[in-house]
């Protein structure tokens, strides 16, 4: 009996754990990093990224590099027109009218096509890490996917070369990775899930060891890449007071802006200020332009603020739906890379009146729970 992996496809990042003996593992990639960008990319001469790879070459390369594929399993055009507008890749509808297509340079690929992709690059860091062939997976998806979208999260597992054995929840895999399955006693959670490009809230009830999703609400544009946006706008706008140039219209220099901006808002987790240096920037007449500039944890969270505290209305409407108060929640679990924002957590702590659980690391924690479940099926 092979291993099965446990697999988070995520809208912006995708991780991959397996279970070693009684302990999940989450493996890293070939770069090193435990989370993976779900991106692919086609360059000039029709090589094939994914991850890492594709990000770094996105702003410059936008219409063949295909991010947020999970936007569309499962869709048909008319559901999701207003998604095509916020992607610079093609997307136009299947012939049948009943799915849609990328269209790269006349090619066409369905979603679960590229969703594959990803997968098969999760699937090769965890054989190149086990050093064994792998054919089984475990795969989450959010608690509101319909039966269409979870067939089409499948049926990119089997592109992959994966038998999925399973399809499981999102929120259920962090309860799984908290063990709260096994706390033998009946409780209600929270599962508050913030990530690159969603938020999603959930109501479980939890009782000898079944779980079922009382209500489930959020907000399928709102995550730390609008974060990032607001640090790139920011620092664009402050640098064109400056030297009186636009850097949100040169792809070179908004792809550094871009991944300074992500970085800054990650260090103002830690830390109360940060700077962003972005030497040769952009050039004039006059030579080339530098950007140095200081930016305070204060500063980005009046720049985000709205963001915030857009979080919460989901989170009510979740409870209301569940006919529940704050309070009748026994754990409030915090899931995805957007949590560790101190302001996030105190928002969350000041609307439940406790304190939210977030021991497993927070990009990790579904995948953990899928290899936790990958692990009993095995």
């Amino acid at each position: 009996m092979g291993k099965i992996i446990g697999i988070d496809l995520g809208t912006t990042n995708s991780v991959v754990s397996v279970m070693e003996g009684a302990t999940p593992t989450v493996i890293a990639s070939s770069e090193g990093a435990r989370t993976i960008p779900s991106m692919v990319a086609f360059t000039k001469n029709d090589e094939r990224i994914v991850g890492e790879a594709a990000k770094r070459q996105a702003v410059t390369n936008p219409s063949k590099t295909i991010y947020s594929i999970k936007r569309f399993m499962g869709r048909r055009m008319e559901e999701i027109g207003e998604e095509t507008k916020l992607v610079p890749f093609k997307v136009q509808s299947s012939t049948d009218g009943n799915s849609i297509r990328v269209d790269i340079d006349g090619k066409l690929y369905s979603p679960p096509e590229i969703a594959a992709m990803v997968l098969q690059k999760m699937k090769q860091t965890a054989e190149d890490y086990l050093g064994q062939k792998i054919t089984e997976a475990v795969i989450t998806v959010p608690a509101y996917f319909n039966d269409a979208q979870r067939q089409a999260t499948k049926d990119a597992g089997e592109i992959a070369g994966l038998t999925v054995k399973r399809i499981i929840n999102e929120p259920t895999a962090a309860a799984l990775a908290y063990g709260l399955d096994k706390k033998g006693k009946n409780l209600t959670v929270a599962v508050y899930d913030l990530g690159g490009g969603t938020f999603d809230i959930s109501i479980l009830e939890i009782g000898e060891g079944v779980f079922e999703v009382k209500s489930t609400s959020g907000d399928t544009h709102l995550g730390g890449d609008n974060f990032d946006q607001r640090l790139i706008e920011y620092f664009a706008e402050e640098f064109k007071k400056q030297e009186g140039i636009d850097l949100l219209k040169d792809p070179m220099a908004l792809q550094r802006l871009r991944e300074a901006s992500e970085k800054a808002k990650i260090e103002l987790s830690q830390k109360l200020q940060t700077d962003i240096s972005l030497p040769f920037i952009t050039a004039t007449q006059d030579g080339p332009k530098h950007l140095n500039m200081q930016i305070t944890r204060a500063k980005f969270e009046s720049l985000c603020s709205d963001l915030f505290e857009k979080s919460l209305a989901p989170v009510e409407k979740a409870l209301t739906d569940a006919k529940m108060t704050p309070a009748q929640i026994d754990e409030v679990i915090l899931v995805g890379g957007s949590i560790r924002i101190p302001k996030i957590q105190e928002l969350v702590r000041n609307f439940f009146g406790k304190e939210p659980s977030k021991g497993v690391n927070p990009d990790e924690v579904v995948a953990v729970g899928a290899a936790i479940q990958g692990g009993v099926l095995s």
